[in-house]
Parts: C-alpha cells; structure tokens; sequence
C-alpha cells in the first residue's frame, strides 16, 4: 500500500472517519503509517518519532494487520495492551474488512494459578485475606481468560495475589495437577496461533533474557516486531540482560519449602528447621546491610558485618537446598523447590564472587526489603544478538526519540546501524496553544532555598491557571516539601503521589478539576488528562540523574576511558529525553491549552540549556507572569 493509499483508511473521508465522528484526519499519521507498512514489507529497523496527537498507535496497528506477516506489537504498559485489544483492534478489524486471530499475552504473574488457589483456599489464609481471597474463588468459577486484572474489589498490590498467581520459580509446569486447565498455558497456546499478537514489553524482554540464558522462550516466533515508547528499550535491557537476587525472592523460597513441606512431608523437623532458618539469615542479610533506602554499589568488604551476614545467608540457603533434596521424592512440590533453590544458590554465588568485569554490580535498598543487580554497561551487543538479528522487520516508535533533530543517540545507546529514521511532526499548533514560562531570579538549584523558590514562583502561575496543574519534581525530597507547604498556601484542593494509587489519584483530579497534583518519576510519563482538567504543568529541575547512581558512575568512568565527555554523552541526552516526556503532559489534543513553567536556571544560564530548548515543541517563550496572566485572560475571552 503506497503513502496516497493511506488516505482510504486515515483520510478525512476515510473507513475510520466514516466510523468514529471525533476523528481528525492528519498527514503526520498517513506518514507514518506508509513508513511503518514499508518497514513490515521490505524489512529492516525503522526508528519512528512521534509527536503526541500524530496518532501513532492506528499508524502502526494498521500496517500491521494488512501486513500479512505473524506480527508482535509490545506497548510500555499493560493499560495500552488493553487498549489495543479491547478497543482499537475491534475498530480497525471492522475497516480492514477481514478477521484476524489476535492475541494478548502478559506475564505469568497477571493470570490465575488455579493450583495455588485451590490450595490457599483449603490451607487458609490471614484473616486479612480471607475477604478478598472470597471475592477471587466467586471469580475464578465465571472467568474465562483468567486474567486478574478482571478482577474490581481487589488492590493491585494487596498480599493475596501472590498467593493465587505464580512465578517461573513456583510453577509447577506440566507436573501440575491443573496443567490442562492453565490460563498460562492456553493462553500461550493462542499467542502462538495469532496473527497479531500484543504484549507489554516486560514480557518481550523477559522472553529475550530467556533466551540470552539458553532456557528456552516465552513468546512465539514472529516476522515483525512494532515496540511502542522504544525509549524505554535501553533501561530495560540493561535490567533484563542482567542479573538479579532479591531478598523477597529468598523469603518466597522459603516460604514456600516449608508450605510443601508441611503437605508433603510434615514429619520432616530438619526441612522445616532449615526453611525457617534461611528466612531468619535473610532478615538478618537486610538488617546488616543497615536502615534506610537507597542504590549504592555493592559490595563486599572482608570482615565486614555485610559479609558475615551474606556468607551465613548461603550456608542457611545450602542446608535447605540439601533438606530439600532429600525431601523431593516425596512430592512434586519438594522437587520443584529443589529446582529453584539450585537457580537461586548460582545467584547467591555469582553475587559472592562479583567477577563480571563487563558489568557494574549494585544494591537498591527499600525499607524492608534489598535486591541485587548485576547491569551490564553495554546492552547494544545483546539487543543486537537476541532481538535485532532474529527478526526481519523492527519498528521502534515512541514520541521521545531525538535530541534535538537527531536520532544518533538513540542509535548509538541501542547499536542500530543503516536505521530508517523517521519524524511524525506533532499535528498541534503549539504557538497558539500553549506558553512556555521560564521564570527569572530563581536561584541554582544546588542553592538551599531552590524548592522553596520555585513554589514560591509556582503559587501566581497556579491561581492564575484556577488549579488544573502538574507540578513535577525530579525527588521526592522536594515533592514532601511540596506537599507540606502549599496546601497552605492555596485554595484549591492539592493531591500528593503516594496517597492513593495512580489511577485513583488520576481519576481524583480529572473529576475535581480544579485541583493541583504533586507527582515524582511515575508521572512524568504514561498520563494522559485531556482537556480543561490540566492546563498548566510545571517541572521543578531538569531531570538529570543522580550522579552517584552506581550505573550512571560505572558508564561514567567506561566513557571517560575511552577518551569521551559523559555529561553530554550520557547525562545531557537521558535529561533531554525524560523532560520531553514531562513536557508532553500538558497537551493532549488540538483543543487543549495550557502553560508550561520550567524552574531551572540553567536553561538560560548554561550552555547546555540550549539544547533542551531546542528540544521542546515550539512554544512561545516568555519570563514574566504578566504573559501568563494574560494568556489566561485571552483564553478566556
């Protein structure tokens, strides 16, 4: 289908605008719908940016399903997943004219364990549980997917999930007395029939990792691949082509030998004893590591009390692992602990030796809990092994994927090579729509008084937006100060990130809409609020990361060996990228207006503010408020 074709299905008398009366035909999204139906045809990695409103998500599910390959398409969150199959497939199969098989395929975790509800439900569980463990068994007799996100009443994150989902080291595999009623199971049967097949990339990259391992796949073969928000691609497989071992995963270890000692062999005192005692040596391994959260590197110095307490945590893992070796003829749930306990002691050992030169190795503390990562400092040779080289057609799109006008750093921080590089314009006048507000007198933001400063600042901007406002902090640190002084300071109602769930605070301030959100990292993308509700956002510094992340240091110092300057290499790109995806929440649609406030300084003072600015969408730039007040009043009028 050629680039004139594409105006039959995304035209403005287009199959789509025949069917949904809202939609606005735009050249940007016929663009790239072209480019992307070039890539699945001819082959080859195409990086496609963009811009909010192009309507990139039709722009490559169409191509897609007229491509006549076996297509995956992986979106950055489970809420787009749903998106496109409870929604847009349905619609665009209706103008394609023909039906597909397509199919959603999350991670083990999202799907029922009818094994492991059967036997909390006859074990028992807390009395906290039990209410919410009621509501799943009502469930589990009518679903047909098994997919738990079907499930209202339930928090995401209560303590019973676990218990009614599995993982790859609980599950039981076809030894599993449920084996042939697995939602797991059926629903990878489908994903590999489909045609079209959507997954979340969490799953994409776990099935790489797999693979990168030698133990096997998640995810059918496929012809092509389309990876939605592929600026998260370079984090993610840096956590993915790399090596973890958390504390939670040697309590649930555990937790669980002991459970299946207990039905399978409950005379057995030393099983039972050693269970027990490695949950005790991994509470005391997160005690010596000391209070508080933080990511440092890891460590471990000889004689220290860390060591002490990681050396006793592998010999309680060891007196397990061989409890439950002598234990596992007695029941396929001891033997599946054995298993698990050989992969997680590797773990324990790699983590004790630290000898992986090409990686950087860090601890991410949380109040309760620890985890260990082992990060490679280079991901572009595993990218191009295990995703690039497999697959004959590879988009990659996202609406953050240059800085400035090029794609060279994404091409350099994923290895492409020969990339056909494509940019979808943004269809919305920025100029008229919105304003961008660099403020004036604020001081450095290494200044004490910065964050006072900036709210300082912030309030007139605030009232004269009537509330309907994103304020969003690079730290929590300054988020807390937030949120303790400007309710005092406004009339209008101030909802702080933490006190209810994301959804649930999105839906709060939609429904005000008035309202003023304080929020950290997890709001600076994946949001979207349309309309009058948010009409002002402001970003308190530009987001450069910590420089005492330990991966930020390693790559730091491999850059400075090879006689290269990290700060624009590194730094200055990441920043540029994660304040594009900031700015992109304040405006959604043609009819949105809005103000943009950017606090920090070095925008006009440093010479590397010139390349954020020449970044963000054409606004109109002003430094006085008396243009933001009067920009509210001609919108008003």
């Amino acid at each position: 289908m050629t680039i004139t074709d594409w105006s039959e299905n995304l035209g403005q008398n287009g199959a789509l605008a025949q069917r949904l009366p809202q939609f606005r035909a735009r050249a940007q999204q016929q663009a790239m719908a072209a480019q992307v139906a070039q890539t699945l045809q001819q082959g080859g990695v195409a990086l496609i940016e963009a811009g909010t409103g192009t309507g990139k998500t039709f722009a490559y599910l169409l191509p897609a399903m007229l491509s006549g390959r076996k297509v995956l398409v992986s979106t950055g969150s489970k809420a787009l997943q749903d998106q496109i199959l409870e929604k847009d497939i349905p619609l665009l199969t209706d103008v394609v004219g023909k039906p597909m098989r397509v199919s959603r395929l999350k991670g083990r975790s999202n799907y029922l364990c009818l094994h492991r509800l059967q036997r909390f439900s006859s074990e028992g569980v807390a009395p906290l549980l039990a209410a919410p463990l009621a509501k799943i068994v009502d469930w589990a007799g009518r679903t047909r997917e098994g997919d738990i996100a079907e499930v209202s009443g339930v928090p995401e994150d209560s303590a019973v999930w676990p218990l009614v989902t599995s993982t790859r080291d609980n599950c039981l595999g076809s030894e599993c007395p449920d084996y042939q009623r697995c939602h797991v199971v059926e629903a990878r049967r489908k994903a590999h029939e489909a045609d079209l097949l959507v997954v979340n990339h969490h799953l994409l990259f776990s099935d790489l990792a797999l693979k990168a391992n030698g133990m096997g796949d998640l995810l059918p073969r496929v012809e092509a691949m389309v990876l939605d928000e592929a600026h998260q691609v370079f984090d993610l497989a840096g956590r993915y082509f790399g090596r973890q071992l958390s504390s939670h995963q040697l309590w649930d270890w555990a937790r669980d030998s002991r459970v299946e000692a207990l039905g399978e062999a409950a005379d057995d005192a030393l099983l039972l004893q050693a269970a027990a005692e490695l949950e005790t040596a991994t509470s005391a391994w997160r005690t010596a590591l000391g209070a508080g959260e933080e990511r440092i590197l890891w460590t471990l110095t000889p004689g220290s009390p860390e060591e002490a307490a990681f050396i006793h945590l592998r010999q309680a893992g060891i007196t397990l692992l061989h409890a439950l070796h002598q234990a596992s003829a007695r029941g396929k749930g001891l033997e599946q602990c054995a298993a698990r306990g050989v992969a997680l002691l590797a773990s324990v050992e790699f983590f004790l030796l630290h000898n992986a030169p090409e990686m950087v190795f860090w601890q991410e503390k949380r109040t309760r809990t620890v985890q260990l990562h082992a990060t490679p400092l280079d991901v572009a040779g595993p990218l191009q092994k295990y995703l690039l080289e497999p697959i004959e057609a590879l988009v990659l799109t996202s609406a953050t994927l240059r800085v400035g006008d090029s794609f060279t750093v994404t091409e350099r921080a994923l290895g492409l090579s020969g990339a056909q590089t494509f940019n979808a314009a943004s269809p919305f006048d920025y100029a008229r729509q919105s304003l961008l507000y660099l403020p004036s007198g604020l001081p450095e933001p290494s200044h004490p008084g910065y964050t006072s400063a900036c709210l300082q600042a912030a309030i007139p901007v605030i009232e004269a937006s009537a509330g309907r406002t994103f304020i969003l902090f690079t730290s929590h640190r300054a988020l807390q100060e937030a949120a303790s002084f400007l309710p005092r300071q406004l009339g209008f109602p101030v909802l702080v990130q933490g006190s209810m769930p994301r959804s649930r605070l999105l839906d709060r301030f939609r429904s005000l809409g008035n309202a003023v959100l304080l929020g950290a990292a997890s709001f600076w993308e994946g949001v979207d609020v349309q309309g009058e509700a948010l009409s002002s956002v402001i970003i308190d510094k530009l987001p450069f990361a910590n420089p005492s992340d330990p991966i930020l240091r390693a790559r730091t110092e491999q850059c400075q060996a090879a006689g290269g300057d990290p700060f624009r290499e590194l730094q200055i790109p990441q920043a540029v990228i994660a304040l594009r995806q900031g700015v992109g929440r304040l405006i959604r649609s043609e009819t949105d207006r809005g103000v943009l406030m950017l606090c920090d300084p070095r925008l006009r003072s440093k010479a590397y503010g010139k390349i954020f600015l020449e970044s963000l969408p054409p606004m109109r730039r002003v430094s006085d408020l008396e243009a933001v007040q009067q920009f509210w009043k001609a919108s008003l009028s």
